[in-house]
C-alpha cells in the first residue's frame, strides 16, 4: 500500500516544461492483469523532468547550443553568415536555465553553484536578468545536496511549491501584481479491489495499522496510486502486494471525492471490479493483519458497513453489477491531438440489444 499517489508536478510541470523530457523509462502492459510483469518496477516510476535544448531556426551552420536555453549567451565570433558553430560564451553571472513556452524560466538543478557565497550573487543577477527580458515565473528546483540553498532564496523572494524525497521546488512570480502560477497538485488517487469469486466469496483484508473504531472491520484490498501509473494498473497491483491473488482488472464501479482529507488535500478513490485469477492468500504481514474469503452476504452484514450510509451504496452498486443490472466504466486508450500523447478515457459503451458489454466482462 503505497503512500506516494501522484508525481506531485503533476499537470503543472508538464504544462510548463514542454521543453522538458522525463528521464524515467516505464512502460506499462496493457494487459489488466497481475500476471505476466504489468506491475511497473518500482525502480524507475520517478519522473525527474529535464530541459532540452532548443532548436534553432536560423540560417547556416548548425549551432551546438548548451542544453538551456541560449537566451543569455553571447555570440563571440561571427561566421559567414553571422554565426559560427559553438563560438559562445554563457554569461557567468546568469544561472543556466531554459524557458517554457509561457514565458517562464525552468533553472537547471544540475548547473547550480554548490556554494552559498557564489549562490547569491547569482540568483540576484539572474532574477534582474530575466525581469529585464519580461520573463514571468521562475521555477527553482534545489536538490537534496544543496539544501543549504534553500533559506537563500526564500530570502530573495522564492516561496515553496512542493517536495520530493530527492529535492524542493520554489518559485518566483517576476511581474508585478498577483501570481499566475498553478499551485501543487491538488488531490491523491486511491483504489479498491472488489473480487469476488466463483463461490460469492468476497476478498478482504484487516489493516495492520489503522484507527480503533475499525480495527475488527474486514474491508476491501485499498491503496494509492503510484506516479506514472493507471488506475486498472494500480487496483490490481494492491490486490496483489496485499492478499497475493492475481486478478484481472473488469471495470470501475464507482469513484468517489472528498475534501481536506490527508493534509487538507481532496481525495479520489476508484472502486475497481476485479476477476480473481488464483485463490491461495498470501499475507503482506508488513502492512495487514489477515486476508480470506468472506461470503458475501457475511460481509455486508458486518456493522460498519451496514450502518454506513455510503457503503450500503456502494454495496448495492456491487450487487447490481454482479448481477448485469448495471455497468461501470472501462479504459480505453485515446491519443489527443493536442499534445500527440496517449492517454486513458474511461466510459461505458452504449448498451446493445443482447447486453454484451456487460456480459463479456461479467465475473
Amino acid at each position: 500500500m503505497e503512500l506516494k499517489c501522484l508525481n506531485s508536478m503533476g499537470v503543472v510541470w508538464s504544462s510548463f516544461a514542454r521543453d522538458c523530457k522525463d528521464t524515467a523509462s516505464l512502460r506499462f502492459s496493457r494487459k489488466f492483469s497481475s500476471r505476466g510483469g504489468v506491475t511497473p518496477n518500482s525502480g524507475t516510476n520517478s519522473v525527474t523532468p529535464r530541459c532540452l535544448a532548443p532548436q534553432d531556426r536560423s540560417v547556416g551552420p548548425v549551432i551546438q547550443h548548451n542544453i538551456f536555453t541560449d537566451s543569455h549567451f553571447v555570440n563571440a565570433k561571427h561566421g559567414v553568415n553571422g554565426l559560427n558553430s559553438g563560438l559562445y560564451m554563457r554569461d557567468p553571472m546568469v544561472l543556466d536555465s531554459c524557458e517554457d513556452e509561457y514565458g517562464g524560466v525552468l533553472v537547471n538543478p544540475d548547473r547550480l553553484p554548490a556554494k552559498p557565497d557564489a549562490f547569491v550573487p547569482m540568483l540576484r543577477s539572474s532574477l534582474s536578468h530575466w525581469r529585464n527580458q519580461g520573463k514571468k515565473g521562475v521555477w527553482l528546483e534545489l536538490p537534496l545536496e544543496l539544501s543549504e540553498l534553500v533559506p537563500i532564496a526564500v530570502k530573495e523572494g522564492f516561496r515553496y511549491h512542493h517536495a520530493e524525497r530527492g529535492y524542493v521546488m520554489l518559485t518566483f512570480w517576476l511581474p508585478e501584481g498577483p501570481c499566475m502560477l498553478p499551485g501543487n497538485a491538488s488531490h491523491q488517487v486511491g483504489v479498491g479491489g472488489f473480487v469476488v469469486n466463483d463461490k460469492n466469496e468476497i476478498l478482504v483484508v484487516q489493516e495492520r495499522y489503522c484507527t480503533p473504531a475499525v480495527t475488527s472491520l474486514w474491508k476491501l484490498p485499498t491503496g494509492f496510486i503510484q506516479e506514472c501509473e493507471e488506475i486498472y494498473d494500480g487496483a490490481v497491483r494492491e490486490v496483489k502486494e496485499e492478499t497475493g491473488i492475481d486478478t484481472e482488472f473488469v471495470e470501475v464501479i464507482a469513484f468517489r471525492h472528498a475534501h481536506l482529507v490527508a493534509f487538507e488535500k481532496s481525495d479520489l478513490f476508484f472502486i475497481c471490479m476485479l476477476r480473481p485469477l488464483s485463490t491461495q492468500i498470501s499475507v503482506d504481514d508488513h502492512e495487514i493483519l489477515a486476508a480470506k474469503w468472506m461470503p458475501l452476504v457475511e460481509f455486508f452484514e458486518q456493522p460498519l458497513i451496514r450502518e454506513d450510509r455510503m457503503f450500503k451504496k456502494i454495496i448495492n452498486i456491487c450487487l447490481a453489477r454482479l448481477g448485469r443490472r448495471y455497468c461501470g466504466l472501462f479504459p480505453h486508450p485515446v491519443t489527443s491531438e493536442f499534445d500527440g500523447k496517449e492517454s486513458t478515457l474511461y466510459y461505458n459503451i452504449l448498451r446493445t440489444e443482447d447486453d454484451s458489454n456487460c456480459r463479456n466482462r461479467g465475473s
